[in-house]
């Protein structure tokens, strides 16, 4: 059978480039204003509500938000939709308590990893500055490959074109404005996310009306929504705990915390992203679930778009195809610049070197090289980023509790961090997901409750996080 082809593949490179082109040519002006370092980390720390609200609304909804929700909700249910909605929006929740103490405590401060050096000396910063490069290089490759695959779904375009046009275009600009560059093109990209998220709902409703319903799911796919499938609380307490915990690291977060005008601008910021992210990221997993009641066989990754594309008509992919280039490009240029900010500023207590803005600039191309080389392979790289995310959760709660205790000593942070790691990755999946270190090597499957076996993923990071409170006490 001949694949369905919704749009030429010299439309959809066109397209690509003319959105790249903006946002190059607008935001390379705009920087031309503001020069410095301090405008190239933080802005000046001078971002009023609506910039930075809009920056990290479309900061944090990458072109992952086209797939990750609806396909978590073809197996996980209405537990994994609830789970990835609270948990990508929660940590912006979480920040209006932490920014607060951060900000009166460390007004200085560039980077979450310097706080951390302050708070706990070289040794386990270190560690965390480690942990918050790998993490957002893998949401850097994500990013990528999701978007490279998605317009070669809709166009059969290569994925090394459009995974070498969104690279190229996010590097230019931001390695010349930093930060300052990246909130600008956020504020246009936020604008054009809710104009095309807003298009496609409607379209979605309009088209699918009798099944975009929960009555139709229950009817259909009653288990989704059953309190008695247990992957209704599985998996959204996994999603809930991986993504907050994730996100609580993501360096690009925290120097929009520290560029916010006042205390009062930021908490605005911050709680109307809360309330813009939550429906938004709901309404996706929930086309999940109504996807998954039409059609049984569905693809996961492709929940969405087998709604939205039912009906085949070239204005609707055209309208995908901008906003899954809007949302890829806002969440690499956050990261490029976050990656770099951390090098220029916590690079200097690891090696010596005379430029560390350069140093920044040459670290950056290499790692959006590798993202190039992976994301044209059209690898899956969902076990990579489980494995960033479990050692996110190891390290969350010790880190931050460790700034409401004055007596939480480095040695202690060190060990829970280590106890949360072995623990989590004793229970972590193979990659078939059929047995872990523990449950299927040390201990026989056969011989575990089916509920052990059939969880490990939600074990695992459940284990992560919660074992290092064990040991937060001890002398």
């Amino acid at each position: 059978m001949e694949k369905q082809i919704f749009l030429s593949q010299s439309a959809a490179i066109t397209i690509i480039l003319i959105f790249s082109v903006i946002f190059i040519i607008a935001a390379i002006n705009y920087s031309k204003k503001y020069k410095g370092i301090n405008n190239y980390l933080l802005a000046n720390r001078s971002v009023g509500t609506f910039s930075l609200t809009a920056s990290l609304v479309a900061s944090a909804l990458g072109a992952w938000v086209l797939f990750g929700p609806a396909s978590a909700a073809t197996w996980g249910g209405i537990g994994a939709v609830i789970g990835y909605a609270l948990g990508t929006a929660f940590p912006l929740f979480i920040l209006i308590f932490l920014a607060k103490k951060f900000r009166t405590f460390y007004p200085k401060c560039r980077t979450l990893i310097e706080v951390i050096r302050l708070k706990y000396g070289k040794n386990l910063y270190k560690l965390i500055l480690l942990l918050s490069i790998f993490y957002m290089t893998i949401f850097l490759i994500a990013e990528v490959t999701a978007v490279a695959i998605l317009v070669n779904y809709i166009s059969e375009t290569s994925l090394w074109i459009t995974a070498i046009i969104v690279i190229a275009t996010s590097l230019i600009y931001t390695l010349y404005g930093g930060l300052r560059a990246s909130i600008f093109t956020d504020n246009i990209q936020f604008i054009i996310l809710v104009i095309l998220f807003l298009i496609s709902f409607s379209y979605i409703y309009t088209f699918n009306e009798a099944e975009f319903n929960f009555n139709y799911i229950k009817e259909n796919k009653s288990f989704l929504l059953s309190s008695k499938y247990l992957p209704n609380f599985t998996a959204g307490i996994t999603f809930f705990i991986a993504v907050a915990a994730t996100n609580l690291f993501h360096q690009g977060n925290w120097q929009r915390v520290y560029a916010a005008k006042n205390e009062k601008v930021l908490n605005r910021s911050l709680i109307s992203s809360f309330l813009i992210i939550i429906p938004i990221v709901f309404f996706m997993g929930f086309s999940g679930l109504v996807s998954k009641s039409i059609n049984n066989s569905v693809i996961p990754d492709l929940a969405f778009f087998e709604l939205l594309l039912k009906n085949q008509f070239h204005t609707i992919s055209l309208v995908i195809i901008i906003l899954a280039i809007s949302l890829t490009i806002s969440s690499i240029d956050t990261l490029i610049n976050a990656i770099s900010s951390l090098i220029i500023v916590d690079g200097v207590k690891i090696v010596k070197v005379k430029n560390y803005s350069l140093l920044s600039k040459q670290i950056i191309i290499l790692l959006s090289l590798v993202a190039l080389l992976i994301a044209s392979k059209g690898l899956s790289i969902l076990y990579l980023f489980l494995i960033a995310d479990l050692l996110c959760c190891a390290a969350v709660l010790t880190i931050f509790y460790g700034f409401y205790d004055k007596n939480f000593s480095n040695k202690n942070a060190y060990i829970s961090i280590l106890i949360g790691l072995c623990a989590g990755f004793l229970f972590f999946p193979s990659q078939d997901f059929s047995k872990s270190i523990l449950i299927g090597i040390i201990i026989p499957i056969d011989t575990v409750p089916s509920f052990v076996s059939q969880s490990l993923l939600f074990i695992s990071f459940f284990v992560a996080t919660f074992a290092p409170i064990t040991t937060w006490k001890l002398k």
